[in-house]
């Protein structure tokens, strides 16, 4: 192909649409064209697009590519437009979307929390009332150590901004576990229940000592919240993975799509909140204020999340909200037969 006659016989669409462009910056205003101007703009988007792609198969010319490539970055921008992300996004996001996907998702997490709190209260009793089971966990002055001094301790082992940062990076992290690990559902069941073993023989080795007021007065005020957290983790991670396995009228595909925006909603919204937690467990956990006013704090807290989700949550779900993540790096998806 003789690339200058080629360039010679386009070049008037191509100024053409350099001069259409620049009449509105290079984006799309409205008002700034007419009708018909519209329709040339993006017949000559199509055409430029394609001799762009003409050229780069036929032509090294770098100059001429690069002119041409970003003729048609600056036309798509005007024919498709750009969405960039606003404070009214991300207010959205958290008035509508994050506490929909929240609500949509109770029927799992709110079971996985259930359970997880009965199996902890069952390891914690058999802990606490078998002599035997302690022996096994560690070395008495082991379990007197930890009772007397570093179960308490642990929480005013570093100053608070970074215990808080600390915190809420591991938290996210096993809430990302289980996330990113729903769709084979086994790794999600084993977080769950390690962390309530953790959580059971803390609690039954402290009851053991005659501490159990301080365990529930050092766990209750983020411990609520947090372990929300990771119900609402684990839940959309089972989710997840029961979408692969009984993905219903949909597609193995379509069904995992699905899920997995919403739980991209509840991924980024669940960061915020445990950084919430982080915050409590920082600086109102080891206080000096009376226990019940730190349980208070926690209750509180835990409380105005609960009602987030049932009232905002639940009024964005009727008002239409799915819960999903949405946007212009969303997939479009055809139409098909029911």
């Amino acid at each position: 192909m003789d690339i200058d006659a080629y360039v010679a016989a386009h070049r008037h669409e191509w100024d053409r649409l350099d001069q259409l462009l620049r009449r509105a910056g290079g984006v799309r205003r409205r008002g700034r064209w007419s009708g018909p101007e519209v329709d040339e703009l993006v017949t000559l988007y199509q055409r430029v697009a394609t001799h762009l792609s003409v050229v780069r198969s036929a032509s090294p010319d770098p100059a001429l590519v690069g002119r041409l490539s970003a003729l048609v970055a600056r036309a798509r921008s005007a024919v498709t437009g750009t969405e960039t992300p606003t404070w009214t996004d991300l207010g959205r996001f958290f008035a509508r979307t994050y506490p929909a996907a929240l609500y949509r998702s109770a029927r799992w997490w709110v079971p996985v929390g259930v359970c997880f709190s009965l199996v902890g209260l069952v390891v914690g009793w058999w802990v606490a009332a078998t002599p035997r089971v302690q022996a096994s966990i560690a070395a008495p002055e082991q379990i007197r150590q930890l009772v007397q001094r570093d179960f308490e301790d642990y929480y005013s082992s570093a100053p608070a901004g970074s215990f808080a940062a600390r915190v809420a990076a591991n938290n996210a992290w096993v809430a990302a576990l289980a996330l990113a690990l729903g769709v084979l559902v086994v790794p999600v069941l084993w977080i769950l229940w390690t962390n309530a073993l953790n959580v059971g023989i803390s609690g039954g080795l402290m009851a053991a000592g005659g501490r159990l007021d301080v365990f529930f007065g050092l766990i209750l005020p983020h411990g609520l919240l947090e372990l929300t957290c990771v119900f609402v983790a684990a839940g959309a991670g089972l989710r997840l993975g029961w979408a692969w396995v009984d993905p219903g009228p949909r597609t193995r595909s379509q069904a995992l799509a699905d899920e997995g925006q919403a739980a991209g909603a509840l991924a980024i919204g669940l960061a915020a909140t445990l950084a919430v937690s982080g915050v409590v467990e920082a600086f109102v956990t080891p206080s000096g204020l009376p226990t019940w006013a730190r349980v208070g704090i926690g209750a509180a807290v835990w409380l105005a999340f609960l009602a987030y989700v049932v009232l905002i949550g639940g009024r964005a779900v009727r008002a239409g909200e799915t819960g999903a993540v949405t946007g212009a790096g969303q997939a479009a998806r055809a139409p098909v037969a029911a």
